[in-house]
């Protein structure tokens, strides 16, 4: 899902002569040093009173600013998701909504805490998390999206340490790391080793892990059933942790069931039209 860019638009010179009157020599050196307009800043006096400076800096922050997002959009592989807002509330059995809100304020950065969702197949674990990345995004974050088995995969592939050191910062330099499905395949001792060593290096940098998962902590040896790491794992996961747990039947089943029963319906609407006809023609 793509966020809308917002198109640059002209204004009347006498705004941006306004805007420039408006404009510290302070703030435009400020301004002009962000951008590393070198040539600009070194002459920054002679320019302050020039009618065009200001819009000049307002068109190049906007194209960098849409060119960011463009690009954090892309390094995220968000893919194709549903929007927060087609969530059915109602159909979870269990789900903390007051919680669920309280993620979207994105406090849990400020925190550098963690955050497990953690239920059954088919409830919109994976839904909430790349809305959650999406939203952070849009806010300025970086973010990455990646399923367990292909993290772990990638980095195992790595042929030495070296290229296994410049593999590991894809995964520890954003802002926001979303690892979905842990849970769902059972992995060795390097794999988890490996997990270890993402999480670890995010929680000494105090960046921040969403992670989804189908089973309970307790479960985490079924896993990972060789390995020594798992308690270390999971205490600094949920050291600074929100966890959000939903339960319930498969929605995706539901609507799967929903969809063949409207599909059965149409075949015995059709079947009774071909009856009617096949009558009347007899007739």
């Amino acid at each position: 899902m793509n966020a809308q860019m917002m198109p640059v638009t002209t204004t009347p010179s006498s705004a941006a002569t306004t805007a420039t009157t408006s404009l510290s020599l302070d703030a435009l050196k400020s301004r002009l040093r962000r951008l590393n307009f070198y040539g600009l800043l070194a002459h920054a006096e002679d320019i302050l009173a020039e009618p065009w400076i200001a819009r000049v800096l307002e068109i190049e922050e906007s194209e960098r600013q849409q060119r960011s997002l463009k690009r954090r959009l892309g390094n995220a592989r968000l893919g194709s998701f549903k929007p927060l807002a087609d969530f059915d509330y109602g159909w979870p059995s269990e789900l903390d909504r007051a919680l669920l809100e309280e993620l979207f304020t994105f406090s849990f950065l400020e925190q550098a805490a963690n955050i497990v969702i953690v239920g059954p197949n088919g409830l919109g674990k994976t839904m909430i998390a790349k809305n959650l990345l999406q939203q952070a995004i849009l806010r300025g974050h970086s973010a990455r999206f990646t399923a367990a088995s292909d993290m772990l995969h990638d980095l195992a592939a790595q042929d030495s340490s070296t290229q296994l050191a410049r593999r590991l910062r894809r995964y520890i330099t954003p802002t926001l790391l979303c690892v979905d499905e842990v849970g769902y395949l059972s992995y060795d001792t390097r794999y988890a080793d490996l997990l270890f060593e993402v999480i670890t290096r995010r929680y000494q940098q105090h960046r921040c892990v969403i992670l989804t998962t189908n089973r309970s902590f307790g479960e985490w040896n079924q896993v990972f059933p060789n390995a020594t790491c798992v308690v270390a794992l999971v205490d600094r996961l949920v050291h600074r942790s929100e966890i959000l747990t939903l339960a319930g039947d498969s929605y995706r089943l539901k609507e799967a069931q929903e969809r063949a029963a409207q599909r059965a319906s149409r075949r015995a609407a059709a079947k009774k039209t071909r009856r009617g006809s096949s009558s009347n023609a007899t007739q």
